[in-house]
């Protein structure tokens, strides 16, 4: 069932094309799964959660709210729209595919992203300048990018200069942004607006996102959706998670704290750290499945960059976790130059 692509005598499952489920890679690698595996391939909130305290019983038993109404009037509360400009899904993936099914002609992906999109969006073309935005009739980035973490912080000005152009804008890490506060688009009529759960409130396993766009895009994209897409535990998580302000300003004050200590400190060591706005950032290097092996022989995941157009296994990826795990991976990375 996996697709193996051979580098001189190494092997390497080219098709694990996300991070997380570290064990995966030591299976493409043939090498033993340790105890304990330090996972600096997801980009998920590592910090910990607050007390859950969910009624299982209750949300089990029950249909969940298709309309996710409590989510949507939270949602459009604090961004000041409708509710009826709003619509949840089964992570930010299923809007990636709803939103496939209606963008079918002329549409262009910001190249390097995340690689979803080209499993959705097959019609589209790859291509690697927003000066390019206004030949499409969509245009999709990720903004901050994933993978390299940079943000644009002047969007909305490329936005306004092509009006006739549908800009899909995957912001699933905003929250994490290190600099400054990120810029506030669900004004503009030609602008889908993409936001995860997941990442902030390390919800991956419950599976929720959510679509913030023009009323019309919105119901057609309903009008696709199956019903009761979104889990009620994912539901009652989000609406839990979503109210605690004191948890989203612990995630960023720590992650500021954190992420720029992380990469001076691998650029002390030598090695050369891509610029990154957000907690993820890529590290270049010479031979990709080497120093997979290598970190994984001492208890690290990090993420290949192989199915990345445009990057195509020059650099790993790696996220900011707990300041002795990041130390632990700095000290690892020396050993491959000693």
């Amino acid at each position: 069932m996996f697709s193996l692509c051979v580098s001189g005598n190494i092997t390497f499952m080219e098709n694990i094309i996300h991070g997380a489920n570290p064990e995966n890679l030591y299976r493409a690698f043939n090498i033993p799964v340790p105890e304990r595996i330090i996972d600096f391939s997801t980009n998920t909130n590592i910090l910990q959660w607050p007390k859950i305290s969910i009624d299982i019983e209750r949300l089990a038993s029950r249909y969940p709210d298709p309309d996710c109404t409590r989510l949507r009037e939270l949602i459009a509360e604090r961004e000041n729209i409708s509710p009826s400009r709003i619509l949840f899904t089964n992570g930010t993936n299923e809007a990636v595919f709803l939103l496939s099914r209606l963008f079918t002609h002329s549409t262009a992906i910001l190249q390097p992203n995340y690689s979803e999109y080209s499993r959705a969006f097959t019609h589209a073309h790859n291509v690697f300048s927003l000066d390019d935005a206004g030949k499409f009739s969509a245009f999709i980035l990720s903004n901050p990018n994933n993978p390299t973490g940079k943000y644009i912080a002047d969007l909305s000005r490329v936005i306004e200069s092509c009006p006739d152009t549908v800009f899909i804008v995957d912001e699933a890490y905003i929250d994490f942004l290190i600099h400054g506060e990120p810029e506030r688009l669900c004004g503009y009529g030609n602008v889908i607006i993409l936001r995860s759960l997941t990442k902030i409130f390390h919800l991956s396993g419950a599976r929720i996102g959510y679509v913030i766009a023009d009323e019309n895009i919105i119901t057609a994209l309903k009008a696709l959706q199956p019903t009761w897409s979104v889990n009620a535990f994912a539901q009652e998580l989000a609406f839990m998670f979503m109210n605690d302000d004191e948890f989203c300003t612990r995630t960023r004050n720590f992650y500021r704290e954190n992420t720029p200590a992380f990469m001076e400190s691998l650029r002390a060591s030598g090695f050369e750290v891509a610029e990154s706005d957000v907690h993820y950032f890529m590290i270049q290097i010479e031979d990709d499945a080497e120093v997979i092996k290598h970190l994984l022989r001492n208890g690290i995941a990090v993420r290949h960059t192989r199915n990345f157009a445009g990057i195509g296994g020059k650099y790993i990826r790696a996220a900011t976790r707990r300041p002795d795990e990041n130390e632990t991976f700095t000290e690892s990375m020396k050993k491959i130059r000693s």
